[in-house]
Order: C-alpha cells, then sequence, then structure tokens
C-alpha cells in the first residue's frame, strides 16, 4: 500500500485515521499530542505519496526533493507562509488548505481575549483564589467595549466574523484593509472604513486579524504604537511576528498601553531564521495587563475534527487523480 502511504505528522480524532483507511490509504499517524522533530518527519514521509500537516510543521525544497514520491500535502490550516507552495508546484506537488473553518472559532476566542484584558479577569480570578477576597468593594476597574472604538486591522474571514460577533456590544467598530469593502458591504455591516493610522489614533482597542505576509511583519512596531491612543489595548489573534514583542513589552512599561492580549507568538514562525525562541520574559510576569492563550484560536474538538476530515477529504481526492478543491494555485 506504499502507492497510498499518507503521514499525519500531529495527532487526530480517530475518525480521520478510519476515514483515510477506508479510502485504501496506509496511515502513519502521530499517536502523541506532541510535535515531531523535522528529522522524524522527513524519515515518515520519505516513502510517503501523501502528508497532512499542521501548523508547527515546515516544507521547504530540500524536504520535498528527500520525499520524491509525495503527491500532495494536505494543510490542517489556513494560514501557510511555513509551507513552500511555489517549491510544491514547480515539483507537481498539490497544496490544498482548509480555508473556511477557523474564522468563527477564532473571533470567539478573541471576543474572550478583549474582555478579559479589560476586565481584568486575571487579576480578578487571583484575588478570589488568594483567600483575601471577603466581598465587594470598589477595586479592579477596568474598560468596557460599550461605547468604545474597536479597530480592526484586516476584514478577511476572520475580521468580518469577529465584527459580526462585536455588534451586540454596542462598541463603534471600524477598520482598515488595503481592500476596502463595498459601500453596500460597510453600510450593511455598520462597519465604518478609516486609515490604518486613523484607526490607531481613535481606538481604545486594536485587534489584528491579518495575515503574515512581508508587508505585515512588525506592523505594530515601537512607531505605530506611539501612534496609538495612550491607555489602549491590543490584542493579538492573528500571527505572532505581526506584532514586534519587545516593542510591546516596552509600551506596556511606559503605559502607551494599558494591556495586551495574544494567542499567537513570535516564536511560533518557524519560517523565520531569525525568529526570537522566546516570549519576552517582561510580558510572562506582567498578569495585571497581558492575558495569554497557548494558540486556541480553533481549539473546539468537532471543528478540529472537521478541519482534519476536510484535508483527508483533500488526501483522498487528490490520490483518486482529482484535482483537490482546496488547492492553492
Amino acid at each position: 500500500m506504499k502507492d497510498r502511504r499518507v503521514v499525519i505528522t500531529h495527532w487526530v480524532h480517530p475518525e480521520v485515521i478510519h476515514y483515510l483507511e477506508s479510502a485504501g490509504c496506509e496511515v502513519i499517524a502521530n499517536d502523541t499530542k506532541g510535535t515531531l522533530p523535522k528529522a522524524e518527519i522527513l524519515a515518515r514521509a520519505q516513502e510517503a505519496v501523501a502528508l497532512m500537516a499542521f501548523m508547527p510543521d515546515q516544507v521547504d525544497a530540500s524536504f520535498l526533493d528527500a520525499c520524491p514520491k509525495l503527491k500532495i500535502i494536505a494543510g490542517a490550516l489556513r494560514g501557510y507562509d511555513n509551507f513552500d507552495v511555489e517549491a510544491c508546484t514547480k515539483r507537481n506537488i498539490w497544496f490544498t488548505l482548509v480555508p473556511a473553518l477557523l474564522a468563527g472559532p477564532t473571533a470567539e476566542l478573541t471576543v474572550g481575549l478583549l474582555i478579559a484584558v479589560s476586565r481584568r479577569l486575571l487579576e480578578g480570578d487571583d484575588w478570589v483564589r488568594s483567600g483575601q477576597f471577603d466581598g465587594w468593594r470598589p477595586e479592579l476597574y477596568g474598560t468596557g467595549l460599550q461605547n468604545n472604538q474597536v479597530g480592526i486591522v484586516g476584514m478577511g474571514q476572520l475580521g468580518k466574523a469577529l465584527a459580526q460577533r462585536l455588534r451586540g456590544f454596542d462598541a463603534r467598530i471600524v477598520y482598515t484593509d488595503p481592500q476596502r469593502l463595498s459601500d453596500l458591504e460597510e453600510s450593511s455591516t455598520g462597519l465604518q472604513y478609516e486609515g490604518f493610522y486613523d484607526l490607531l489614533n481613535t481606538s481604545h482597542f486594536v485587534v489584528l486579524t491579518t495575515p503574515l505576509q512581508p508587508d505585515t511583519f512588525h506592523l505594530i512596531n515601537s512607531s505605530t504604537i506611539a501612534a496609538m491612543q495612550p491607555g489602549s489595548y491590543l490584542v493579538n489573534p492573528a500571527r505572532g511576528s505581526v506584532v514586534d514583542e519587545q516593542a510591546v513589552a516596552a509600551a506596556i512599561a511606559s503605559g502607551q498601553l494599558a494591556g495586551y492580549a495574544a494567542d499567537v507568538f513570535e516564536m511560533e514562525d518557524w519560517a523565520r531564521s531569525d525568529r526570537p525562541h522566546h516570549i519576552p520574559q517582561t510580558l510572562l510576569e506582567d498578569r495585571t495587563r497581558t492575558v495569554f492563550t497557548p494558540h486556541l484560536g480553533s481549539a473546539v474538538a468537532d471543528l478540529r475534527l472537521e478541519i482534519a476530515l476536510d484535508a483527508a477529504s483533500s488526501i483522498v481526492q487528490a490520490l483518486n487523480g482529482q484535482a483537490p478543491e482546496r488547492r492553492v494555485l
């Protein structure tokens, strides 16, 4: 069955393995919840015709050259800057992704981060657990979304999903994006366009929902933070390296930023040869003005099953001689 050998780099639900096996595939799965070393993935994939890959994986030309039988790499993901799609295309290897399933749950988590960092939930939790809380008192006042402006940087699937979920909070929602929405979309959604620096200057909350590209690398840096409203909040559910974390740490220390919440970090952007290997310690130690989650954007059980099944479907299509529907061209 080597002509239908599929390597899955990270843990998936048993239903995914069953689906592939019922399609005649030999599945080599990762039964652990850990990330395998690249060398181990390469050793498993050398005789494979298909690879199901995840966010921590890296695929470049040298990897592909060592796996000459590959016909498809199915990404159980949406962002794919860790994968050399051009190199795949040159070798007649399909590359697919799952484009439409991650925005909703990531937007939900983003709302949670907005509330957690601005309403001081971690401090409140610590206080209650300390044993010193003996009832209400006028403490831990924060900033609410109601009557404040939320600026969304990027109006793709995630930006639109977030804007939809924020409408019930009575916040003013503005956005910026290189491709402005149509007049009809703006009027039907109530969204208002602002230029990037105008958005930074007028928003109490700035949320990053843009992909990581050369022009968005360190989009938030010391200069752009200086353009933000003093005492505003920054939330990043997109990609770590859209933010210069050292600049954020300095802005938190100076008070220019009242708080920072993130589900993604620079250390996760494996395609960067110069990526930092740790989150700045000053950010980790500050539990009063930061809230961090371990890349939980799509960590919803039934959704992760659906994502992996979608990627598995692309594999079956390719191995059956069909052009996968989710292919990246």
